[in-house]
This record gives C-alpha cells, sequence and structure tokens, in this order.
C-alpha cells in the first residue's frame, strides 16, 4: 500500500487566524487550494455549505487534493484512491497516514482559517 511521505508545505501550527476570501467562491460540493502567505497550502472544502479545511496533500504519493473528488465528507485521492475525513483528516486507507485538519470559521461571508 506504501509508506506516508512528509508534508513540506505542512502549515505550522501558530493559532493565527486568516482571512481566505468569500465563501461564495467556493461552490457546494468542490475544494479549493488556499496558499499562505508563508508557502504552506490547505485543501478548503465546502460540503454541503460547511467549510472544512485539511492539508492539501495526500500522503501516498504527495497529490494535492483539493482537486480530487468529494463523497459527502470523503474525498478521494484522484491519484490513487486513498481517502480522508475533510472534517478530521482521518485516512480511511492506511491508518497511521492521517493528516491535519483546521478549523474553519465563516464570518460576516468570509472564510477564515484556522492555523
Amino acid at each position: 500500500m506504501g509508506k506516508c511521505h512528509e508534508n513540506k508545505r505542512k502549515p505550522k501550527r501558530e493559532g493565527k487566524l486568516h482571512t481566505i476570501g468569500k465563501a461564495e467562491a467556493v461552490p457546494t460540493g468542490r475544494g479549493a487550494t488556499v496558499k499562505l502567505k508563508d508557502g504552506s497550502e490547505v485543501a478548503l472544502f465546502n460540503i454541503g455549505g460547511k467549510f472544512h479545511a485539511i492539508e492539501n496533500f495526500c500522503p501516498h504519493k504527495a497529490y494535492p487534493l483539493a482537486d480530487s473528488r468529494t463523497y459527502g465528507n470523503i474525498v478521494e485521492c484522484d491519484l490513487h484512491g486513498w481517502r480522508f475525513d475533510v472534517r478530521t483528516g482521518e485516512c480511511f486507507t492506511k491508518k497511521d497516514c492521517s493528516i491535519e485538519a483546521y478549523e474553519v470559521k465563516v464570518e460576516d461571508g468570509l472564510i477564515k482559517i484556522l492555523v
């Protein structure tokens, strides 16, 4: 099944709220790559009007998850089919390969991610 790779673009946890953009910019059922000022990335998903953010990284082969297909609260990596919960980052394909999840808030129509 393969080993888990390290994410070199993983955001450092600093307890800062980052304003990303307008909630209307990410349609329901879609994901978007969010690049933070330090060069790190997260994958932002709109699932039924609720926003979730995880590392934009599949630990199997380092493929970005933001453009992959979602099935409810699950995102499936387009490269090899690894599956992750967009709410928690839990990997369903290989137990010890879960990824970070980040808190998302929407205030006054703006998406904010706590990193």
